[in-house]
């Protein structure tokens, strides 16, 4: 589903994840290379028309993997070791976004954004969101919220284990 469905079916989730990405202004994005084997990249995201954006240079390796395999995963950037504010995870496939007017607020966003914008070619994907999940580890407790559309989303909080948020 496209970011405003998403929005629209787990605002709470939603509000989160726009509100971190935003921050960071970087994000991991997880695509499949054509052997198989994951690839990791930086890459800049934008909110625009409705959808989450990814604007990628012109036959970039990562734009290329998402042409050939559309499955990818975006993961917040780590706050430091600690990660205090926990990770981000958004499951789902690239769309290719052709559509002119997509595109153009795309443009608008972006020179808003960083007082610049791309020249053509390059590529523009959105994200069709599939599934969600966040983690956040504390002294105490270890909080995991999940969401797909089956289930809805689902919140957890468990006591933290000995060390895993870094304590003795």
């Amino acid at each position: 589903m496209h970011w405003d469905q998403f929005t629209d079916a787990c605002p709470e989730f939603a509000r989160l994840a726009r509100s971190r990405f935003g921050k960071d202004e970087v994000v991991l994005l997880g695509t499949i290379r054509r052997d198989g084997r994951a690839r990791i990249s930086p890459c800049e995201i934008d909110f625009a028309a409705g959808r989450l954006l990814l604007g990628m240079m012109w036959q970039s390796p990562k734009a290329k993997d998402l042409q050939r395999d559309a499955r990818l995963t975006l993961h917040s950037a780590p706050e430091g070791r600690m990660n205090p504010g926990g990770d981000i995870k958004l499951y789902g496939h690239a769309v290719d976004e052709q559509d002119a007017r997509v595109r153009a607020e795309f443009c608008r966003t972006i020179r808003a954004r960083i007082d610049w914008e791309p020249a053509e070619p390059y590529h523009l994907f959105s994200l069709d969101v599939s599934e969600a999940a966040f983690m956040r580890f504390t002294d105490e407790v270890k909080e995991t919220w999940r969401w797909d559309p089956r289930s809805g989303l689902r919140k957890e909080r468990a006591p933290n284990a000995p060390g895993a948020a870094g304590t003795p």
